[in-house]
């Protein structure tokens, strides 16, 4: 089942308290596919400029990436800067240079068209839409967004709800696109509005899965060592996305189990700066931390005392 990402490709530099990086290869595309690569292949769209290191394409496409969908043009490509807080809960944009990117307008390759999972990465609900229409018939859809798209374009985004099947936000985006401090309220009411299901990313406290009828707790991995959360919420997607495409089956028990290899893949991209955290991680390796989320969480219930 093919698996298609739309999105940004970014050279990021960060700052956080235990290091920095530079021009480091990033964007939703890339850590969308670095993730999801180790389970599925994955098709990859987007755009670079002339300065753009064409290795890290390479390097992808070794991993199980088509890159035939990113296109190269004249110019810069979209460059990001930022700094975390000591504790990685908070970040300031020092930078933000779109270059190519303010004038991406995806076109998906004809063998693309076809594809049965598909996932929005952050761009413009315009672009978005422009997509679905490339794509024929599929599966499912589920789309990411930020609060720049939530204020400057909310009639367009409200549109796309209309035609996603998992809307895939943070805690933050889930309470402004709602107006609801709360977040189950919140998720009901993206639910209201179209899509099937809302994912809601909580960083350190992990991530919901909420339907109509039931919700689903994944937790945060305990990590000893943080380096770099950038990246983590589309890491985060491309294990979701890749799980279910490689088993071609969106059962609840199903969905449950790719939340949890969303949040592995998560727990990986946060270990090192940039994709470096996934840039060796095996099938074998997931699986192992895979399982020990289910010794995170699991116990048997006690009888019911006598009385």
């Amino acid at each position: 089942m093919s698996l298609l990402v739309v999105g940004s490709i970014a050279l990021d530099s960060v700052a956080t308290p235990f290091g920095e990086t530079a021009d480091a290869p990033g964007g939703s595309a890339v850590f969308f596919s670095a993730a999801g690569a180790i389970l599925h292949p994955v098709q990859m769209v987007g755009v670079v400029g002339t300065d753009y290191p064409l290795g890290v394409l390479k390097a992808l496409e070794a991993r199980g990436v088509d890159t035939s969908g990113v296109e190269q043009v004249a110019g810069e490509s979209f460059r990001w800067r930022a700094r975390y807080s000591y504790d990685l809960s908070s970040r300031e944009t020092l930078e933000t240079r779109l270059g190519v990117f303010a004038q991406f307008r995806p076109k998906l390759p004809e063998k693309f068209r076809d594809a049965r999972y598909l996932f929005l990465g952050n761009i413009n609900p315009e672009l978005q839409l422009s997509v679905l229409d490339q794509v024929t018939h599929p599966a499912l859809v589920a789309c990411d967004t930020m609060n720049y798209w939530i204020q400057s374009q909310r009639d367009l985004l409200l549109e796309l709800l209309l035609h996603i099947d998992i809307l895939m936000v943070n805690d933050s985006e889930a309470r402004e696109l709602s107006g609801d401090w709360n977040i189950y309220r919140a998720a009901q009411w993206v639910l209201a509005h179209g899509p099937r299901m809302a994912v809601i990313k909580q960083g350190e406290h992990g991530a919901l899965l909420v339907d109509r009828t039931t919700t689903f707790k994944v937790a945060a991995y305990p990590l000893q060592e943080v380096f770099d959360p950038t990246g983590a919420g589309d890491a985060f997607a491309g294990g979701f996305m890749a799980y279910l495409a490689s088993t071609n089956d969106l059962s609840s028990p199903n969905l449950r189990r790719a939340m949890v290899y969303g949040a592995t893949m998560g727990s990986f991209a946060v270990e090192a700066f940039g994709f470096q955290g996934l840039e060796n991680v095996t099938p074998a390796d997931v699986r192992a931390r895979v399982r020990a989320f289910k010794e995170l969480v699991h116990f048997e219930m006690d009888e019911e005392p006598s009385r």
